[in-house]
């Protein structure tokens, strides 16, 4: 199958068609579909579709327990609030392209591949990112997992019983990660690094270590029109200079903060809110730095972490491996979490491609690949899977 044919296939699935964003969210009913489509990747390739004890769906060409364990690509399907076309499904896409250019060549691999749709790598939902491979590891132990709730009040436990899995079963999976030889994951990037290199993919060196984290805020509710400025308790307030104080403290430590996310109580146009809750996102290349900040923040607020992701350094000789198959292509880091920095985490030995992104824009409707530049890291991603997996004539 083409690329153009895949992608247009994927396109329309929790695209809002009022922003052209997508809204991919965990355990909804665009996240089903994006699983079917998986599935159904997976069986038109003839591919045996395992799903883990987080969720997480694999495809696997040959048998992992027998010849084991195995090569895997991919990535994942999820999406921000109003997220762009590729941070996830490109990697997806361009893995099962790198197992159709493998067979059409008569190459058999002489270990296991397999293709991975993580889960909920976002976090958009229910606030904590690589959900679904934070579970799979471990880092994420399945009763705070299964606790967590969204917007609305669902919980993931309950969100996962309506989408068909079993949630008594979540939790670490050591099955699972046992067939797990190497894992490497195509991304599109989310800068510009590559943008005036001149090269279409890169190899990662590591990610920055971040975190996110809720700040709350306690008021009183009144009357809009009646009560004397003297006399509130306004939450928003506190809010405010909590997201004005982030940034001077950023500029400060030379890292990156943001609160991209609040939720106000009543939430009335015409009523002081009688609680504020923010989100801060904040990371850099120095993990003291990010600290820091955190905790100078917190002098005005109530802080508490959801999440926090050490410095990443994937393994260098995967990485070293990928980059002279490429011909010796750049290398990057990335600001950006990732499923591969979970997995590094956890000991498994994990290699990062980036394809370059002309504008930089990411997390945005408008983030953008070019068509030749996604061919190029098909191919890339196929070299380097064809070289791990000991490809040899069919």
């Amino acid at each position: 199958m083409t690329f153009d044919r895949l992608w247009s296939d994927l396109a329309p699935v929790g695209r809002d068609a009022s922003t052209g964003g997508y809204r991919r969210f965990a355990w909804s009913r665009a996240d089903a579909e994006l699983r079917e489509w998986f599935a159904g990747q997976a069986l038109a390739r003839g591919l045996d579709l395992v799903t883990d004890r987080a969720g997480n769906q694999w495809a696997w060409w040959g048998d992992p327990d027998a010849h084991g364990p195995g090569v895997v690509i991919g990535s994942h399907l999820d999406s921000v609030p109003d997220g762009g076309a590729f941070d996830g499904p490109l990697g997806v896409v361009s893995a099962l392209l790198a197992l159709d250019a493998l067979r059409a060549s008569g190459t058999r691999p002489a270990r296991p591949v397999a293709v991975v749709n993580f889960g909920d790598e976002e976090g958009a939902r229910f606030g904590v990112a690589c959900a679904g491979s934070r579970l799979l590891t471990g880092a994420l132990p399945p009763d705070r997992a299964l606790g967590l709730r969204d917007g609305d009040g669902t919980s993931m436990a309950e969100a996962m019983a309506a989408g068909g899995f079993d949630c008594t079963r979540a939790g670490r999976d050591d099955e699972t990660l046992g067939r797990i030889a190497c894992f490497v994951e195509l991304h599109v990037e989310q800068g510009r690094g590559l943008a005036g290199l001149g090269r279409p993919v890169a190899v990662g060196t590591g990610i920055w270590p971040h975190g996110r984290w809720r700040m709350e805020f306690a008021g009183e509710a009144n009357h809009a029109g009646t009560t004397r400025l003297a006399d509130r308790r306004d939450p928003m307030l506190g809010y405010a200079a909590a997201v004005l104080r982030a940034r001077e403290l950023a500029g400060k430590h030379g890292i990156l903060a943001t609160c991209g996310k609040v939720a106000v109580e009543p939430n009335g146009v015409n009523a002081i809110p009688s609680r504020v809750r923010g989100w801060l996102d904040a990371r850099g290349a120095d993990a003291g730095a990010v600290r820091a900040l955190v905790a100078e923040l917190s002098d005005g607020c109530e802080i508490t972490e959801e999440s926090w992701t050490p410095a990443t350094s994937f393994d260098t000789g995967l990485s070293g491996r990928c980059a002279a198959v490429l011909g010796g292509a750049p290398r990057l880091a990335s600001g950006a979490g990732h499923d591969a920095g979970v997995l590094a985490q956890a000991g498994i030995a994990t290699a990062m491609l980036f394809v370059r992104n002309p504008t930089g824009v990411s997390h945005s409707p408008a983030e953008h690949a070019d068509r030749d530049d996604c061919l190029r890291g098909v191919d890339a991603l196929t070299a380097v899977v064809t070289d791990l997996a000991g490809g040899r004539p069919g």
